[in-house]
């Protein structure tokens, strides 16, 4: 565990990120007292919701863009 300033985390978030995506764990100091504690994420924890794939709905019989198309002949809709 390494223990780094907040003003170091804000001046060099990408390079601390980097660090903790290889494993190590940050604990942020402001004003010498800890605050947060960066870390990596554990592998239990789930894909959010929008990174995974949609739910496809599947019918039988034609699309429903057809049968829109079709009622509108019948009706004389253009």
């Amino acid at each position: 565990m390494t223990t780094v300033t907040f003003t170091e985390l804000r001046n060099q978030a990408s390079g601390m990120l980097s660090r903790v995506e290889r494993g190590e764990t940050l604990v942020v100091m402001r004003h010498g007292r800890p605050i947060a504690e960066v870390s990596p994420m554990s592998p239990s924890v789930r894909a959010p919701s929008w990174k995974k794939p949609a739910l496809r709905l599947v019918t039988k019989g034609g699309s429903l863009s057809a049968a829109i198309l079709a009622e509108r002949d019948d009706e004389g809709v253009f």
